[in-house]
């Protein structure tokens, strides 16, 4: 996904723990079978579809794929569309993914709470039509961190309470990193979101590729457990980008590959570069079914 913006408070904190992680995930059902008593599985993410070529080499690292169904942030179409099919072939789990709207569209609280409203059906029509039956999570992919806004609360309480209405799951794609507000006061935005959803249930995506708690772009034979992002409530942890963002990274730089970004072990003509997560299912959405 695209760099993600501190809009709001643009210091870290950052925290201290240090991860050891060997290399290479086994692909088979025993393994992943293995994997559920673990309850960490690793996945990918990308704005662009990786191409139907890609999929039996990444198959072989990752449990899960992200899954567009709207244009990713800084595009025009979306280039996952019609793919669920040939992705569930080969055994892929899935997070599906909507685009949210920047804070600076929302003016107001009652204008969020429209745009909520409009947004929540057009994720659920564009699910159905990609095949995937209500009751998956849809997370709302939120770029924006730090405190957010009133306005911003409204929208996403709008978003959860259409979706549930519609009989699906509302879920939040957003960060895991601590700002310092100065005086002492830290905010972590899947804190915020937390504190202000009301009665909605939300599955939380967090991002935090601060190293550490993240291991960087290694892949691991056990994945890092979802807690260890630092939120012990999340269903996903994206704990590495590409490119890797230096200012947080530092720690970790010697796991990317030269041009800064992941690539899956089998991808060596670095084809699709990639950002790493770990979850507490190899279907986070459950869109399998």
């Amino acid at each position: 996904m695209y760099r993600r913006l501190f809009l709001f408070l643009p210091l870290l904190v950052l925290s201290a723990i240090a991860l050891q992680i060997p290399s290479a995930i086994p692909s088979s059902p025993q393994a992943e079978a293995k994997q559920s008593t673990r309850k960490a599985f690793l996945g990918f993410d990308r704005n662009i579809y990786p191409g139907d070529d890609a999929l039996p080499v990444l198959r072989k690292t990752f449990a899960f794929t992200g899954y567009w169904l709207s244009p990713p942030p800084g595009e025009t179409v979306n280039t996952w569309h019609g793919k669920r099919a040939l992705l569930q072939s080969h055994g892929f789990g899935f997070a599906l993914l909507y685009r949210a709207r920047q804070s600076k569209q929302l003016p107001t609280e009652s204008d969020a709470r429209e745009k909520g409203l409009l947004d929540a059906p057009a994720a659920a029509a564009s699910a159905k039509a990609e095949g995937f039956s209500a009751d998956v999570v849809i997370f709302l992919d939120l770029e924006e961190g730090g405190r957010l806004p009133p306005p911003y609360h409204a929208y996403l309480r709008a978003w959860a309470e259409e979706l549930s209405r519609l009989s699906f799951r509302a879920g939040v794609y957003c960060s895991g990193i601590p700002v310092n507000e100065g005086s002492g006061t830290t905010i972590v935005t899947a804190n915020d979101i937390r504190a202000h959803i009301g009665p909605y249930q939300l599955f939380y995506w967090i991002y935090n590729d601060v190293c550490p708690p993240s291991p960087g772009c290694g892949m691991p034979s056990l994945p890092p457990s979802v807690s260890s992002g630092g939120l012990n409530y999340a269903a996903i942890w994206q704990f590495a980008q590409s490119p890797r963002r230096k200012e947080f990274t530092a720690q970790c730089a010697a796991t990317y590959q030269s041009d800064g970004n992941c690539y899956a072990p089998g991808d060596a003509a670095r084809a699709w570069f990639l950002d790493l997560n770990t979850a507490t299912s190899p279907d986070p959405s459950a869109g399998k079914k």
